[in-house]
């Protein structure tokens, strides 16, 4: 059984990652780790692990522990990484990993001097209706793919939230900017070349709330809108030629709407559905995650991949600042 570690006892541990933990076959939770350790006892407790600690480093120096989960706030997710990887522990760090592509290239020395995973935790690869995606459009069932289109928004406007501190990392784009953006590369294997975008931020906080964007892959475009002070809506739809796909709850399947595709003919005059009941994302990518780390061959998100994904992110800032295209990379 893989051994987990957990730093902090932040919310999406304690209500999404903890419980996948107790559900998978191959894991345990065997220590959590808090500044505040009547907090990470409470929690250890509720989960049933044996190890409450009260720093990070004693998590990551304890030997019960053989990989660490960290959701910390997005600007301690590099430093604390790398610190849990020279320890010889394997890495699952929440998304987004950093704030700019280039500092997560150390992360990718340490990986392979230390010899052990780190990944990034986009559980939405890990979920059935996006490898369903992927291999519709593969098998040509919309034939030729013209245009993604996507949105994501959610309504946060508490002070304390770190996702609207922007010294924290906080920020519409750093938190869901990048769902449409993985979603569309791994459906179709493409990378973006170019993008454009309009950004506009939150006058007290200064972070971004709203972003308006254009990402040319090429053969094929995205569009998405997305934003942390609008009515809570995710969505993503890919029209080709001959049909479209919609994905009903692209991002927290089960949440916003049931595990369900939608794949629409030509005409709009038949649609076939998929469903996929119970899928737990949390679940499927800490299992993938746990037999990568003890040589299962999974296939799990990379460090490249990551690097990928965060350029574009990179470039919408850019972007942003200027009318017109910005290229990625």
């Amino acid at each position: 059984m893989f051994r987990w570690g957990v730093l902090s006892t932040a919310k999406i541990a304690r209500e999404h990652v903890l419980p996948a933990i107790a559900d998978t076959d191959n894991g345990v939770v065997s220590a959590i780790a808090s500044r505040d350790a009547g907090r990470a006892r409470a929690l250890a407790d509720r989960f049933g692990a044996p190890h409450a600690l009260g720093s990070y480093e004693e998590l990551l120096a304890c030997d019960a522990v053989d990989g660490v989960y960290i959701p910390l706030p997005t600007s301690q997710h590099v430093e604390w990484a790398a610190k849990a990887a020279e320890a010889g522990k394997h890495v699952l760090v929440e998304k987004p990993l950093a704030l700019d592509a280039d500092d997560i290239l150390p992360l990718i020395e340490i990986r392979d001097r230390r010899k052990v995973l780190i990944c990034e935790a986009f559980m939405v690869i890990y979920h059935p209706q996006w490898i369903k995606v992927r291999e519709l459009i593969a098998g040509g069932a919309i034939g030729r793919l013209r245009h993604i289109q996507g949105a994501f928004s959610y309504y946060n406007v508490d002070p304390s939230n770190m996702r609207n501190n922007i010294a924290l990392g906080g920020g519409a784009l750093p938190d869901i900017g990048v769902y449409p953006i993985v979603t569309a590369r791994f459906a179709t294997g493409g990378e973006p070349a170019r993008v454009q975008a309009t950004i506009e931020r939150d006058g007290t906080f200064g972070t971004d709330n709203y972003s308006s964007v254009r990402v040319d892959f090429g053969d094929f475009e995205l569009s998405f809108y997305l934003s942390t002070q609008m009515a809570a809506r995710q969505s993503m739809v890919f029209h080709g030629e001959e049909g479209f796909i919609e994905v009903a709850s692209p991002f927290n399947a089960g949440l916003y709407d049931h595990h369900r595709i939608e794949l629409h003919n030509q005409k709009h005059t038949a649609a076939q559905i998929f469903r996929f009941p119970g899928a737990q994302q949390y679940r499927l990518q800490l299992e993938a995650f746990a037999r990568a780390a003890n040589g299962g061959g999974d296939t799990v998100f990379t460090l490249e991949n990551s690097v990928l994904n965060q350029k574009v992110i990179d470039a919408i800032f850019r972007a942003g600042e200027h009318m017109g295209w910005e290229p990625v990379g």
